[in-house]
């Protein structure tokens, strides 16, 4: 087998993992705990963060896929996992954290989103 292919499966084989346990542990955090990650105590947001960072990987790896540039695969992961990042935020602001964090979260995702397009529009 060549190096290329064993590249390409590896990654995507880190694909199938990464969105299945990421979607899973954003979705379903009590579901995911219970099936998979048993480490009390359960802490919702720690499994929306998990899921969302899982979900930046998956991002980068099918960026890398589809051969974008070095930034935009970087970009890809980066503006995902912190976009998803700042939503766990939203959804969890009762549960604790700073007043700030959201805010402070969606806009580093704007401005990680901002470079994604930029890379890939000078593509």
């Amino acid at each position: 087998m060549s190096g290329r292919r064993l590249a390409v499966i590896s990654a995507w084989v880190g694909v199938a993992f990464a969105v299945l346990t990421g979607a899973w542990a954003f979705l379903a955090p009590g579901s995911f705990y219970e099936v998979v990650a048993e480490y009390p105590p359960f802490n919702r947001h720690l499994f929306h963060d998990l899921g969302a960072f899982q979900l930046g990987i998956a991002a980068s790896l099918v960026a890398g896929l589809a051969r974008r540039t070095a930034i935009a695969v970087g970009l890809w992961g980066g503006a995902v996992g912190a976009t998803l990042h700042a939503v766990s935020h939203w959804i969890d602001v009762d549960r604790g954290g700073r007043a700030s964090d959201p805010w402070l979260l969606s806009l580093l995702a704007l401005v990680l989103v901002a470079g994604l397009i930029a890379a890939e529009v000078r593509r």
